[in-house]
């Protein structure tokens, strides 16, 4: 056994909350999440990303650190030098730290910026069969033209569709198996794309999910007293000519993704107890922020948009042996800054620096435990940062309505940011434990 746990931390991108069976989807299939929540670990039904989009979602809870302390606003805001990061904290105190690199933290730019975090990046190739349906966006006006859509995947001459995450799930695992006691232990860190759109996948999760069984939508009609953004994202993406079964097919799809994402992990959790290293592992499932999936008529996701489905995310926390464990959802509200002084608690090691995380332990031995009142979200940008050229935008680049992402750059051109009001937030009151 290591002198000090392992740090298992498994991250798919853009998973809502109610992406979980056992946090009450009716459609949703996610058995080893559920399982995992039952017997081992506390699954928080109410925990908050800090930011509604990948970069400064991930600068915030890797680093315990509210996105503006460093300017954290946009996708184009990574880590930089002089910046520290729970990696480079464990790479310090002697852990082994293996990522791939879906994790959209560091600035690569910089010549030995991504050495001084981990000790190995992995990098798969892309090339998994695409959909079975080209073109299925079609031509402007078509109304699943900005839905991020594409179906059924195809299946290679194996019967499958091994994707990115397939592979960097398969070299995860590798690591694992090749530590020996007496090797130092191994933080790794498996970021998974799924289920971030496109809204695809291939059998057998395309067909596993029940559509009879998909909770209702939130309807924008249904809505009142929503931002500004909000409204101008919409109704550039303009999806309303979409019927409800072609929303039921977008929203099944991502279920199936999900699905995908659940069975991944329990592989991750099998070559853990293979080793005999599940017992000694600190593990902590979590994603950077949720997605629209048909709610207010929309899909994909947006900055500066506070709604339950993009901020609260699923959030389950494993301790290793030797701490108390009071297994089950718990309704305590958490930030995933939390995340970052939980991991640190568990390797017996202090930040180097002040932060706004909570240590989670007296959560997890008592679900019933509270430890904070709200919880913050932030988003805006700084005058000049338009962020309608530079978001999933390369070369600085005017945006097109020919670019998918069209809709989410547009409100950030007319939305001008107010020159005192770099940023803002949201509060998120607590719920009762489940």
């Amino acid at each position: 056994m290591a002198d000090k746990p392992h740090v298992i931390v498994f991250n798919p991108d853009e998973m809502r909350w109610d992406a979980l069976s056992h946090l009450g989807n009716p459609a949703a299939m996610t058995p080893y999440l559920d399982a995992f929540a039952e017997t081992d670990a506390v699954s928080f039904s109410s925990a908050y990303c800090q930011n509604p989009v990948c970069v400064p979602s991930r600068c915030s809870f890797f680093t315990g650190l509210y996105p503006h302390v460093h300017g954290h606003r946009t996708m184009t805001h990574l880590l930089r030098p002089g910046e520290n990061s729970l990696f480079r904290e464990l790479k310090q105190a002697g852990y082994r730290v293996w990522m791939n690199d879906r994790n959209d933290l560091y600035a690569a730019q910089y010549p030995g910026w991504v050495e001084e975090h981990c000790d190995e990046l992995f990098s798969a190739p892309r090339n998994a069969p695409g959909p079975e349906t080209e073109n299925l966006r079609g031509e402007p006006g078509n109304p699943l033209y900005y839905s991020h859509f594409e179906g059924r995947l195809k299946l290679d001459a194996h019967g499958e569709n091994r994707t990115p995450d397939d592979l960097a799930a398969d070299a995860a695992i590798a690591q694992i198996r090749s530590w020996k006691p007496g090797d130092p232990p191994l933080c790794i860190f498996l970021g998974l794309f799924y289920p971030h759109p496109p809204y695809q996948v291939e059998e057998p999760y395309f067909s596993a999910i029940d559509r009879t069984k998909l909770p209702p939508r939130i309807r924008w009609e249904d809505c009142r007293g929503k931002s500004r953004m909000l409204s101008l994202y919409r109704q550039y993406q303009n999806l309303e000519g979409m019927t409800e079964e072609q929303w039921d097919a977008l929203r099944s799809v991502y279920l199936g993704m999900c699905m995908k994402i659940d069975w991944l992990f329990g592989r991750l959790c099998h070559a853990l107890r293979a080793a005999g290293m599940y017992d000694d592992s600190a593990v902590f499932v979590l994603s950077d922020h949720g997605d629209f999936t048909g709610d207010y008529g929309m899909a994909e996701k947006a900055q500066n948009c506070f709604e339950d489905c993009l901020t609260r995310v699923p959030f389950l926390v494993k301790p290793p042996k030797g701490y108390p464990v009071d297994p089950g959802i718990s309704g305590s509200l958490v930030e995933l800054v939390d995340f970052y002084a939980t991991a640190l608690d568990f390797a017996g090691i202090e930040s180097q620096y002040d932060h706004f995380g909570k240590s989670l332990t007296p959560i997890l031995a008592d679900r019933n435990t509270r430890l904070r009142r709200y919880a913050f979200c932030e988003g805006g940008r700084l005058p000049g940062e338009t962020q309608c050229d530079e978001y999933h935008q390369p070369g600085g680049r005017t945006a097109q309505p020919d670019d998918v992402y069209w809709p989410k750059k547009m409100p950030s051109w007319m939305m001008k940011p107010m020159p005192r009001a770099p940023w803002f937030g949201v509060t998120a009151t607590s719920t009762s434990a489940a």
